[in-house]
């Protein structure tokens, strides 16, 4: 016989409706729902960022790109070569098309007014807008947001690069190696000084306010023994900086337009480029392109060179130089030789050109005072740019006006006293200034005619 106890169910059933183990509140439902909320809008938000970044890094390769192709190409092969580098960053096949023609605007920057001023033919500033946006179907998907009917972000990343020319290439000393400015110099206000290595400066030197004594590390300038205490303002003129000496790739082109006047880039009688821009190396003096040929064996003198024209000296034997000798006057013209140059004191230069293509450390010499360009108080025209491949060195004195030295070696000159005003000096090698000389500023007035080589900057 079985023996069966009644199961008493009330008691149990009102202990486990008691019991909180386990359990969850409304008010932690609440919370624990709110905390996927914000959760899944922070991956959303995060999601955001993270593609806002992405999409800024493609947009300022792009407009690098843009702008720099821009100097010398049309602005819809500048446009090109920006699709082609958003492309490379974040392919169409994953990200979609995050960058159109339509998106890229050329014009001019204002920095005062932090302003972009869009202008077709400029070639100062573009502005790029790189997107992932719904109605291009390349929005960023959404978590938590889809569930309130957001299911992509609009994301665009913008970004503005401008053209630029540092002061230091316009008027002033640039050396890839030392720059060594002796004593007893004055250098006037806006006045330039650069190495990419480190400058040197001896003593009693004057540097008004507003001159610029840059380098990598400003720290590395080398003094005398008494230090800032003799350079009156170079303390205050020190700058950390660096460039790439550009001007320096620019030679060969140089050389190719001189050589062949008509050359549709580079030529010295091209005055619109293909790209409908000015070309920066078209001298409106020369008026025919059949080159003169001058014979080497005869050092130039007065009546040697005809105005308006291009003369070609080829030496025949290495180390050869040829003379420009006192009475030589080389006006409204240009000289191309690859024998040694020689420039006399009484010799007139202005308004011309002057391109040795010899690699010598004694490429272009003056034994004596020369004058190189026009003393006109920085008025346009009477400049000069002489340009080698070689070393520059004017031992005894020369005086400057408005005019450009490029050399690939070193430039080692003597300055007569207030004898400099409105000067570019260029060395791959080194530059040394000697004693006394006083640099005048003409705020790049009369050096239209200079070489110069554009320089790129995020402006925004």
């Amino acid at each position: 016989m079985f023996n069966f106890k009644p199961i008493m169910f009330g008691r149990k059933a009102t202990t486990f409706a008691e019991d909180e183990t386990g359990g969850i509140t409304a008010l932690s439902l609440q919370m624990f729902l709110a905390t996927l909320v914000i959760g899944g809008l922070a991956v959303d938000f995060g999601s955001g960022v993270a593609t806002k970044t992405q999409l800024q890094v493609a947009a300022d390769a792009a407009a690098h790109a843009a702008v720099y192709t821009r100097e010398y190409h049309t602005p819809d092969e500048a446009k090109t070569k920006a699709l082609e580098v958003a492309a490379a960053n974040m392919p169409a096949g994953k990200y979609g098309n995050i960058l159109t023609a339509a998106d890229i605007q050329f014009g001019d920057w204002d920095r005062d007014k932090q302003v972009f001023i869009a202008n077709p033919k400029s070639r100062n500033a573009v502005l790029v807008a790189a997107k992932r946006h719904k109605n291009r179907g390349n929005g960023v998907g959404t978590y938590m947001l889809g569930l309130v009917g957001y299911n992509q972000l609009d994301v665009t990343s913008g970004t503005v690069f401008e053209t630029y020319y540092p002061m230091c290439f316009r008027e002033g000393f640039v050396a890839q190696e030392r720059v060594e400015v002796q004593s007893g110099s004055h250098y006037g206000a806006g006045f330039c000084i650069h190495s990419q290595s480190y400058v040197k400066a001896s003593s009693n030197n004057q540097f008004d306010p507003g001159t610029v004594v840059s380098m990598p590390s400003k720290s590395d300038v080398e003094l005398p023994s008494s230090g800032f205490a003799t350079n009156t303002g170079l303390e205050a003129a020190l700058r950390d900086g660096s460039y790439k000496i550009r001007i320096l790739n620019r030679i060969n082109d140089i050389y190719t337009g001189l050589m062949d006047p008509k050359h549709a880039t580079f030529g010295v009688m091209t005055q619109t480029m293909p790209n409908g821009d000015p070309n920066e190396y078209y001298r409106s003096y020369i008026k025919k392109f059949q080159v003169i040929n001058l014979n080497y064996k005869m050092d130039a003198e007065a009546g040697t060179f005809t105005q308006n024209r291009i003369h070609e000296v080829r030496c025949k034997q290495d180390k050869w130089t040829y003379d420009l000798k006192p009475g030589t006057v080389l006006k409204n013209a240009v000289l191309i030789t690859d024998c040694r140059l020689t420039i006399h004191a009484g010799a007139q230069i202005e308004d011309a050109v002057i391109f040795v293509d010899s690699t010598e450390s004694t490429a272009v010499r003056a034994p004596s005072s020369i004058v190189i360009g026009k003393d006109d108080k920085c008025a346009d025209g009477g400049d000069v740019q002489i340009v080698t491949r070689g070393s520059v060195s004017f031992a005894s004195g020369v005086s400057m006006y408005g005019s450009q030295i490029i050399a690939l070696g070193d430039i080692s000159l003597t300055a007569n006293a207030n004898g400099l005003e409105g000067v570019s000096l260029v060395a791959g090698g080194k530059l040394d200034v000697t004693s006394n000389g006083a640099y005048g500023f003409c705020g790049g007035n009369g050096m239209s005619n200079n070489y110069e080589a554009a320089y790129f900057r995020l402006a925004k």
